[in-house]
């Protein structure tokens, strides 16, 4: 496998586990709703830090860098629900 077909690959792999990883805030949210309140830096710390790789991909020339996207956006939104559900 060449390089290029390497990175491209090791690219959706990682963004599959970032989404999985995001995903996996929903046990602490639905604990959130419950009453059962988590901890909320965690949260919000990851939805900024998300916030800035999604800009990055946005940004990044010659073309924008999907993978680093789509890996990152639903951070975004479920950092900053479990964030918001936590306080």
């Amino acid at each position: 496998m060449d390089n290029e077909k390497f990175f491209k690959v090791l690219g959706w792999v990682a963004t599959i586990t970032a989404v999985a990883m995001y995903v996996s805030y929903i046990p602490q949210i639905r604990s959130n709703l419950a009453g059962n309140k988590g901890e909320w830096l965690q949260p919000l710390v990851a939805a900024v830090n998300c916030t800035l790789w999604v800009v990055y991909g946005f940004m990044k020339k010659p073309e924008r860098d999907l993978p680093i996207i789509m890996a990152n956006s639903p951070g975004i939104v479920f950092g900053l629900f479990a964030f918001f559900t936590a306080i």
